[in-house]
């Protein structure tokens, strides 16, 4: 057993205190079955945005739409499949302990921040390139502009999670500071923030209000992994851990009950509501009361194996899966337009019946096209700047990109524009003229802190 960095809050002071926990993390150990509960949440993405797809031919043409619109299965599956809470509380958890790393090296804040830049925004420019290039071969082949307009903005409709994580991990050099000096206070305001906000934006019936919460919510989120990483939450006994938990899910459900918020949880994102903090809470409470039997789990050689093929492709496959299933919308459109097979309407007992063939095949595509495109994730980082004017600009470049495709919509001409953006803030965010020697070659969403 090893002492980790930080520990339990010490209620009198609101601090930190040492605490015995599982491997050291210190030396960079891997915690396998935190590995594999973020595993399980990106196939869990994958899965829930393939159900999402629905897809028919009509006499006007191709018709693409959310298949979930409208539905009685989505509230229910999305208790299931809205992992997003437990993602950024894992990102915390991670992201933590990888800046006490690069802390413990003597390396500055600014080289973490810059890190996590490289690591999420150059598989990402790839995949905008190719994004860009392909809409640029539909138009030129006559595919009616609504059409082409659909996908760019389906393609980008995942991206806000790319944006926001990329601000969460930029802050948390910040939020850990605050962590440290005050666990409970900066973790307490980030929540009663959150919740202010959808008071607001109730009383005034201003939805837009509800968008402050990308960053309320989410690093409180990500705040709520860090109690996990010090050990505080294992500290606490397994009783209080499974009330906090229950305790979440009963008031979750109360909320909806009474109207507060949807029972469907992934109408809660956008905006993000005070709900999903709820959901963190309970996720986090279960997690830490199955992480022994996770990790043993973790450790069978073929879970092992399919662990260590999704984490060390994360980022690849979140940012590869809704092309793949662009594609193979498109793919199915052309079937039915040239065999005259009508394909059957979402929600129908045909569609249901297709859905595991569907599933399997949205996995396996995604699977290979990350085969093929992970390399580019395992690219090593630059030598990072010392200059914090230079990183807060590559930072805010980054964010501009990611915003243009959400707010505009994914185009030919915004495809480059993101691009041109994101090569700035890579640029702007390494040493200039330095080597590449010292580089750390860990992949984005596994070991996001490397130490040079």
């Amino acid at each position: 057993m090893a002492i980790t960095h930080a520990a339990p809050i010490d209620a009198r002071t609101d601090r930190a205190r040492p605490v015995r926990t599982g491997p050291d993390r210190t030396r960079g150990e891997r915690d396998r079955g935190i590995d594999l509960v973020r595993a399980c949440c990106i196939v869990g993405v994958v899965v829930l945005h393939a159900m999402m797809v629905g897809v028919t031919v009509t006499s006007a043409g191709p018709v693409f739409e959310n298949a979930s619109d409208g539905t009685a299965w989505i509230a229910p599956l999305s208790w299931i499949l809205q992992v997003m809470p437990l993602f950024f509380v894992i990102g915390g958890f991670a992201g933590l302990l990888a800046y006490r790393r690069h802390r413990s090296h003597g390396a500055p804040a600014s080289a973490f921040v810059a890190a996590r830049l490289h690591r999420l925004l150059l598989p990402a420019v790839v995949t905008i390139s190719c994004v860009g290039a392909a809409l640029t071969m539909l138009t030129v082949a006559g595919v009616p502009a609504d059409l082409v307009a659909m996908a760019g903005f389906r393609f980008g409709q995942p991206l806000w999670f790319l944006g926001v994580f990329l601000l969460c991990q930029a802050l948390l050099p910040a939020l850990a500071a605050a962590h440290e000096r005050a666990p409970l206070r900066s973790i307490a305001s980030l929540a009663i923030a959150a919740v202010l906000v959808d008071v607001l934006r109730a009383a005034t019936g201003v939805d837009a209000l509800g968008f402050i919460n990308l960053v309320l919510v989410w690093t409180a989120l990500q705040q709520l992994g860090f109690f996990l990483a010090d050990g505080s939450i294992g500290a606490l006994s397994r009783r209080v851990r499974a009330l906090a938990g229950v305790g979440a899910v009963v008031v979750l459900v109360v909320t909806w009950w009474t109207g507060v918020y949807s029972s469907d949880l992934i109408a809660n994102i956008n905006p993000p509501t005070a709900a999903l903090l709820l959901v963190g809470v309970a996720h986090t409470a279960l997690l830490s009361l199955l992480r022994d039997r996770l990790t043993r789990l973790s450790r069978r050689p073929r879970v092992a194996a399919v662990t260590a093929f999704v984490t060390t492709r994360a980022m690849t496959i979140y940012l590869w899966h809704m092309p793949v299933l662009l594609a193979m919308a498109g793919a199915s459109a052309l079937f039915a337009l040239t065999t005259g097979i009508a394909l059957p309407a979402p929600d129908s007992l045909g569609w249901w019946l297709g859905r595991p063939l569907w599933l399997a095949l949205a996995l396996t595509l995604t699977a290979l096209v990350a085969t093929v495109f992970a390399r580019v994730e395992a690219v090593p980082s630059p030598v990072a700047t010392g200059a914090r004017r230079r990183l807060a600009i590559a930072v805010l470049l980054g964010l501009g990109a990611i915003v243009a495709l959400l707010v505009v919509g994914t185009s030919v001409l915004t495809a480059a524009l993101a691009v041109v953006l994101i090569l700035a803030a890579l640029v702007l965010s390494a040493e200039a003229g330095a080597d590449r020697r010292g580089q750390c070659r860990a992949p984005a969403l596994v070991d996001l802190g490397c130490v040079r």
